[in-house]
């Protein structure tokens, strides 16, 4: 779970079926050991009505911390990338990089740079739309090196440059 919402909606299907949880934090929920198969099947199906699943495999776990933390750099204001990706994950998770490299592309399909290109290209269509920014800002605040960084990225991964993207959406909404 990385966003707030799906944080308090898995929050309160665990309250509603009556089911206790030790502790809530970081888009992780941690139950008893002594949860029935049936409390764990009720909690999948639920949690499947709501688009969500639950992870109780380590690999898989570790997966979404490190989405959950390449999504925190990326969405949030006031993180800055004062070191390499690499550097950064092996800090915030403790796990040598090499393994999380290989363990998100074995489950994910996409390395773990992809995966923080696509969520930047991601949020910098966002920010063209509803921000008011120069494409500088933009670049600055998503940790590209510069502005043509920013705009060879969006390019590769959209087809249109950032002021073309920009463009026909503000004309999109002007209408």
């Amino acid at each position: 779970m990385v966003c707030v919402r799906c944080e308090l909606l898995v929050k309160s299907e665990f309250e509603r079926m009556g089911i206790p949880f030790q502790s809530f934090k970081s888009g992780e929920i941690e139950i008893s050991d002594n949860i029935t198969e049936e409390d764990k099947s009720k909690v999948q199906a639920a949690l499947q009505k709501l688009g969500l699943e639950m992870l109780d495999d380590k690999k898989s776990i570790l997966v979404e911390k490190t989405m959950s933390v390449i999504n925190d750099l990326v969405y949030y204001d006031g993180i800055k990338l004062k070191i390499n990706l690499s550097d950064y994950l092996k800090e915030k998770l403790d796990y040598d990089y090499a393994y999380l490299f290989r363990l998100f592309a074995e489950v994910k399909g996409i390395t773990i740079e992809q995966y923080f290109i696509n969520q930047r290209i991601e949020r910098a269509k966002e920010m063209l739309i509803y921000d008011n920014l120069s494409l500088t800002e933009i670049a600055d605040k998503l940790h590209f090196t510069d502005t043509p960084h920013l705009s060879n990225q969006f390019k590769k991964t959209t087809g249109l440059t950032p002021s073309y993207f920009r463009q026909i959406n503000n004309s999109k909404h002007s209408k």
